[in-house]
């Protein structure tokens, strides 16, 4: 086993004179074809030993000014070289200086004859050199993990990918063994890097099946979506653990290490192709604006006030009731932007007066109406919640932009507003029809967005599966069938700031989510991700569509149309309008609140949004009448 302790720099310093004396002696040899007789060598030796003393002492001094001694050998890198390949040099430009001044002022002999200089020199560099590799070499393989060689892929063959190769072969006791490079430029497949070959990603399949690989590191940081979702299923169905290279920002003072490689989670299998933003208009638009985003401790919220922060707002003002997740927020705000101001205010839009008081105090020309309830099952208990937050938290919020003139309101909507077969999604539509009739009473503009689910969110599916599979399962799906569409929580900020922009009012943008995926097949994929087998090592149990859940989701009615914008992801809904007196029955429903019963609450809901036909719920009553 190699010494645990470093080697004394006495020694190094012994080992590095030893080898100039070599080094020396080989270049005489060399010069006089290892055969001169005894007086060559004797009258050679005469003039040498006035000047060996030199030579001792000044590869001494000019390695200690270098510092070559302080290196730890084993681990000699390549700045190491360096420095001592610049102290060899010198040290010989010395001799080399020293020769001339001894020849011209003294004696008329050079210190060395010149042959004998640069024989020395090139020997001293290779064996100083060859010294250290070996050494770290010893080390390296004394060091190597006993345990038995995981093969590992890299997928990209960039800067990232050879970082991460690097650092699998430098920590020497992981049982790692880099078998190749996968990339998706066909230019570079057969070639080396470092002596790794490298793969295009077609030949993933093959590859998996022809060699030991135990795990693919995906190492590229910003991946073609539809090409690293080819690689992650042939993956999953292979049954080869996955692992990726996280951001640089997240790396320990800039280096990475093994230890960071982080399971790949499925929020990256569903993600798709970065978002294109106009950001001149966005800058334009948001730039010494004063913004208040309700909800802002949200997911919806919380991702907002990150976006609208890289625009520079003269004031962002926070607002939500959740006292706790907005202390956290306020310091990660403070950690990540310190140069702007932010506001953080505790208040409840349900309550008019504390909405007033806000936008008397901070007069905000933008308005992110992010807060609101969301749970299906939860508000199909309680209509009476979703209505005092939903309908009247949103009717507070517009009616007071309009009194304060407000430039523009944007409200965040949902899919399940859309033929809505619960309150929630019911709650919704009648806030997105709050919304449409301020548009036309007023000077402000007031925009209404539509999306899907978003990965990641508070209380969505995949933070739930993530819990299920920690605790040991089973994975409960509500049905089969079930399908949903999702979106990541920054591509969907991102558009519904670009939709605020390009909004002129009274528009309901509806966002391209993608294709929709079946929720027993996330949960599926979920299980593999987290190397566990279905049916062996946890189960998946059905549990029956909840009070209110739809088998699936749309994003427009069967009575909308939609019109195409200059954003290929953003579509605005054409919707059938509304009729003259919807102010007045909204009013009349939220006058009610106090003193109805659900069943009469629902009741007004469904006079109010036709289209909202009760789905496995005890509101479905109400349909048949």
């Amino acid at each position: 086993m190699f010494p645990k302790k470093n080697v004394p720099r006495w020694i190094i310093v012994a080992l590095d004179l030893s080898i100039s004396a070599v080094s020396l002696l080989l270049a005489y040899l060399i010069r006089f074809d290892i055969k001169a007789d005894y007086t060559i060598w004797h009258d050679e030796w005469v003039i040498l030993s006035k000047s060996i003393g030199v030579f001792f002492l000044v590869r001494l001094i000019i390695f200690y000014v270098f510092g070559i001694h302080r290196g730890i050998i084993r681990h000699t890198s390549t700045s190491d070289f360096r420095r001592l390949f610049l102290a060899v040099t010198t040290s010989s430009l010395v001799f080399l200086l020293v020769g001339f001044l001894r020849s011209a002022f003294v004696d008329g002999y050079y210190l060395f004859p010149i042959s004998v200089l640069v024989i020395e020199y090139l020997f001293c560099v290779f064996l100083t050199t060859m010294s250290r590799f070996t050494i770290k070499l010893w080390y390296l393989e004394t060091q190597k993990s006993k345990e038995e060689q995981i093969g590992v892929l890299i997928y990209g063959a960039g800067i990232s990918g050879l970082i991460a190769k690097r650092t699998i072969e430098k920590d020497q006791r992981l049982p790692m063994r880099v078998v190749g490079f996968l990339d998706d430029n066909k230019s570079i497949k057969g070639s080396r890097i470092e002596g790794t070959e490298v793969f295009h990603s077609d030949q993933l399949e093959s590859l998996l099946e022809q060699e030991e690989v135990n795990q693919v590191i995906l190492a590229i940081q910003n991946p073609d979506p539809e090409n690293q979702k080819r690689v992650v299923d042939i993956c999953l169905k292979m049954g080869v653990e996955l692992k990726k290279v996280p951001s640089p920002k997240s790396w320990i003072n800039g280096e990475f290490s093994a230890k960071q490689l982080a399971s790949f989670n499925i929020e990256d299998l569903l993600g798709r192709k970065p978002i294109v933003l106009n950001q001149t208009s966005l800058s334009e638009a948001l730039n010494n604006q004063i913004v208040l985003v309700t909800g802002a401790a949200g997911s919806i919220g919380a991702g907002l006030v990150r976006q609208i922060l890289n625009y520079s707002p003269s004031k962002l003002i926070l607002m939500d009731q959740a006292e706790s997740p907005m202390y956290e927020l306020e310091l990660e705000l403070k950690n990540e932007f310190p140069e702007q101001v932010v506001e953080v205010v505790i208040g409840d839009i349900r309550n008019l007066e504390r909405v007033e008081r806000v936008f008397n105090a901070f007069a905000p020309t933008w308005v992110f109406h992010a807060a609101a309830y969301k749970h299906v099952p939860l508000m199909e208990e309680n209509p009476s919640e979703a209505l005092h937050t939903n309908v009247r938290g949103t009717k507070n919020l517009v009616e007071v932009s309009l009194a304060y003139n407000v430039h523009k309101f944007v409200m965040i909507s949902t899919d399940k507003a859309v033929n809505p077969t619960n309150v929630m999604g019911a709650s919704k539509r009648i806030a997105e029809m709050i919304a449409q009739d301020a548009n036309t009473r007023g000077n402000s503009q007031f925009i209404t967005t539509r999306f899907g689910n978003v990965l990641g969110s508070n209380g969505s599916v995949i933070p739930l599966f993530k819990r299920q599979i920690a605790q040991g399962g089973p994975l409960t799906v509500t049905d089969e069938r079930i399908t949903r569409f999702f979106m990541t929580i920054p591509e969907a900020c991102q558009l519904v700031l670009e939709a605020g922009v390009m909004g002129a009012g009274g528009e309901i943008f509806v966002f391209d989510m993608g294709e929709s995926v079946k929720i027993v097949d996330l949960a599926k994929n979920m299980i593999k991700l987290s190397g566990l087998e279905l049916g062996k090592d946890i189960e998946i149990v059905f549990t029956g569509l909840r009070p209110g859940e739809k088998l699936y989701e749309e994003l427009l009615s069967d009575k909308e149309s939609t019109l195409p914008t200059h954003h290929p992801k953003i579509l605005i809904a054409k919707d059938r309008g509304l009729t003259s007196d919807v102010n007045e029955s909204i009013n009349k429903l939220i006058g009610s609140l106090s003193n109805s019963s659900n069943i009469q609450l629902v009741e007004q809901m469904k006079q109010l949004v036709p289209e909202f036909i009760s789905n496995n719920s005890e509101y479905a009553l109400l349909d048949k009448r």
